[in-house]
């Protein structure tokens, strides 16, 4: 029982890794109608100026702060400058070109930085807290921590201000929203910056659990993120949150538990949850049906 708890414990700072970068997928998706194939690697490139800035003698909340007003920034000229071009009812061409942003800037870091770790500083201290027999990493403690601000940040951006406001309304209905003067183009931008912004989070999040930055280092990380926007609902954030820090549970269950499974297939956990999600609830735990008049 007490390893079970451990286990339980464990996997509560990979979910909350894959809940982060969950929600960034859904932001996008909600807003724009996008699949984020390369919302990971995004991240990834964010990591790395953080790594740039703390090697300028930056301490670590800094770097992050400056990254992620960054990756904002990149993320709003990402959509104004490709995203707008797309045709979104061409899906096959949509995911054929973020899937091409993917590799792109997945070669772009492997030819800058090579494919060496690099070891970021942790944002939360060493050590344990005891919980009984039951040890809590203090950076798992700062991982939920993390994600419950930046979920309520979320919340009342998208419940109690005018940008919010104009977010949902574009998510609803973008001809709708801009016959009633919305600036559409803005708020997309908006959308994929802060998802942008986010993903830096998450990228960050990943290093200090105690993983070197390298340019895979988010690859097993977005494919539990997409398990995770699947299960909980692309248009669902709640059920992204929920989703992801439920597979980081199910995750160290099933590897401490399950033998042959072992660290090298443990991504099979996340593929048979998408599958599963797919055939038994197609639009999610938390998402909602589309219905489309004849």
């Amino acid at each position: 029982m007490e390893l079970l708890a451990q286990r339980l414990v464990d996997g509560l700072g990979s979910g909350c890794i894959y809940a982060a970068l969950a929600l960034a997928i859904v932001l996008v998706f909600r807003t724009s109608g996008v699949v984020n194939f390369a919302q990971g690697e995004m991240a990834m490139l964010s990591s790395y100026l953080v790594w740039f800035l703390v090697s300028w003698s930056l301490g670590i909340w800094v770097a992050l702060v400056i990254s992620a007003v960054a990756a904002f920034i990149l993320g709003g000229v990402l959509e104004r400058g490709l995203i707008k071009r797309l045709n979104l009812d061409d899906h096959l061409g949509t995911v054929i070109v973020m899937t091409g942003l993917y590799t792109l800037i997945n070669s772009l870091a492997l030819l800058f930085f090579g494919s060496d770790g690099r070891p970021l500083p942790s944002l939360f201290p060493d050590g344990t807290l005891g919980l009984g027999s039951v040890r809590m990493p203090y950076a798992t403690m700062g991982a939920l921590a993390g994600l419950l601000v930046v979920s309520t940040a979320l919340f009342v951006l998208f419940r109690f201000t005018k940008v919010g406001l104009g977010l949902r309304a574009v998510a609803q209905n973008r001809a709708s929203s801009a016959l009633a003067g919305l600036p559409v183009g803005r708020l997309l931008a908006t959308g994929w910056g802060l998802a942008a912004a986010l993903g830096a989070v998450s990228g960050v999040l990943v290093t200090s659990l105690g993983l070197y930055l390298e340019p895979s280092l988010m690859l097993s990380v977005l494919v539990y993120a997409m398990a995770a926007a699947t299960l909980g609902g692309f248009d669902s954030a709640v059920g992204a949150v929920v989703a992801g820090v439920l597979l980081g549970v199910v995750e160290s269950v099933a590897v401490g538990y399950i033998t042959f499974l072992g660290t090298e297939m443990k991504l099979g956990v996340a593929f048979v949850v998408m599958l599963l999600a797919m055939v038994v609830r197609p639009n999610g735990l938390f998402g909602t049906a589309r219905v489309a008049r004849a």
